[in-house]
């Protein structure tokens, strides 16, 4: 098995020197975690870091086009874990929610009226199913699991090693794995019951954390455009000199701006919960998604053919943009949720409440 290793300087997740492609085309390929130094890195929020500040992070990440689970970490699993009072595991984590999972109590209650399993004597639970295109899972120390059990909802922690792994990727050839259940027992330790608003919070936190790559990843689109058109001349003169490079310039960097201003607008809604955080993370994600078709053609039709190769560090960041405009829902399944729950007498109100 060939191991892969991302260098960091614990906590932190390295941007550099990291062979992304071996993740795609090498299916016994892991990732460990090392504890060296990472020259050009991003470091993992501390525990009681604000949203606002673990979405700068994020955003930074994607930018880099770092190769590992940040934001899926910081953004989504740690929290979630603090919030249900599971240890966090070190290292790398991801999250699958999954609410197609059969889920059954590994333990069932003697007395319980229904079909075997439907209740048990403890939330020992015995799992089937599928948990399809898990980010990083290969990668990951533990993945977290939302399901659905005959109770409710429930979270719980499984690792790689327990699942059967079928190795996937995206556009940008980030790892997405599935992971085979089969009739897999979880121990109550690892189980918490949720509230339903709980399994809400993980899918807005989920578009969230894309959103601020997607954000990122903007930022890094313009900045290799404006160089790059800079640098670039034709007939004498810099391209960026053109007024319809210009004026195509300005698109980018509008749409850019468009993406960034939205995610940090969904901060502090989030960390407040209720009507206001989905309202927040909905429109930051539909325009991230929005964007995020635009904001690459605009940069691959001012690049040229160059912005096409590997050889030019433009498709780290447009491959990203198109894999995750569709991640954690694309910009018409969030326009649909920002705009089912508001009607005439409602969106006001939400609006104006909205910090």
């Amino acid at each position: 098995m060939n191991t892969h290793t991302i260098d960091t300087s614990a906590p932190v997740i390295s941007a550099d020197h990291y062979d992304t492609t071996a993740f795609y085309t090498d299916p016994d390929a892991i990732a460990t975690v090392a504890n060296t130094t990472a020259p050009d890195a991003v470091a993992l929020p501390s525990p009681d870091a604000s949203t606002a500040e673990i979405l700068a992070a994020a955003q930074e990440a994607g930018r880099r086009a770092v190769p590992a689970p940040f934001a899926e970490t910081a953004l989504v699993a740690r929290p979630l874990l603090r919030r249900v009072g599971l240890p966090v595991p070190d290292g790398p984590l991801s999250y699958a929610i999954a609410p197609d999972l059969t889920v059954r109590y590994a333990h069932p209650a003697t007395s319980s009226v229904g079909s075997a399993g439907c209740s048990g004597d403890d939330d020992t639970l015995l799992v089937t199913g599928t948990l399809r295109r898990v980010p990083w899972a290969r990668a990951a120390t533990a993945v977290i699991v939302l399901a659905t059990a005959p109770s409710g909802p429930v979270l719980f922690t499984v690792t790689p090693g327990q699942a059967t792994l079928t190795p996937g990727g995206n556009l940008a050839e980030e790892p997405r794995d599935d992971l085979h259940l089969a009739a897999l027992e979880i121990p109550a330790t690892q189980v918490r019951r949720i509230a339903p608003e709980l399994l809400d919070e993980a899918r807005l936190r989920a578009a969230l954390a894309r959103s601020a790559l997607i954000a990122g990843a903007a930022e890094r689109c313009v900045d290799l455009t404006v160089a790059h058109t800079t640098a670039r001349t034709q007939f004498g003169r810099p391209l960026s000199h053109f007024q319809a490079v210009k004026q195509e310039e300005a698109r980018l960097i509008e749409e850019a701006a468009l993406v960034r201003t939205a995610v940090q607008a969904a901060a502090a809604p989030l960390d407040t919960d209720g009507p206001a955080a989905h309202v927040a993370v909905a429109a930051a994600k539909t325009q991230a998604s929005a964007s995020a078709a635009e904001i690459a053609r605009i940069a691959h039709q001012l690049h040229g053919a160059i912005g096409i190769t590997r050889l030019n560090p433009l498709h780290l960041a447009t491959t990203r943009l198109w894999s995750w405009r569709d991640e954690d829902g694309d910009e018409t399944y969030w326009a649909l949720r920002l705009a089912q729950p508001l009607t005439a007498t409602t969106l006001w109100p939400v609006l104006t409440s909205t910090p």
